[in-house]
């Protein structure tokens, strides 16, 4: 008796675990953007209530962005991005918002190749 309670005390916390993975959801989102500025830029914005991790990289463009999607939608997570000035591959940041970016964080129009924090 005392091992079947045992086994479903286990199976109880196994299918609980599973259950709880399963409210995350990742993506992958192309933002734009030139070096760590950014990178501090887009992160800080999205420490945000239904986003568990955010990552994003100056060299590949990429945002990985992991979160609990009956918090915060994907969309969301674009909309929030583009706020703080930053383009990403559904939305677009207002050209006001954009402007205001410091030189090196400028991305639309300005090369920025030769710069050290390019990365």
């Amino acid at each position: 008796m005392k091992s079947n309670i045992i086994l479903f005390l286990f199976l109880l916390a196994a299918s609980s675990v599973a259950v709880a993975q399963g409210k995350v959801q990742k993506a992958t989102i192309t933002v734009y953007g030139n070096c760590t500025m950014c990178k501090n830029r887009i992160e800080q914005a999205l420490d945000n209530k239904g986003i568990k991790q955010a990552v994003w990289s100056p060299k590949t463009k990429k945002l990985e962005v992991v979160y609990v999607p009956s918090k915060i939608t994907e969309q969301q997570i674009h909309e929030i991005v583009a706020s703080v000035g930053h383009d990403t591959d559904k939305v677009k940041a207002k050209d006001e918002v954009y402007s205001e970016l410091p030189f090196c964080c400028l991305y639309r129009d300005h090369d920025h190749s030769g710069m050290k924090d390019n990365r």
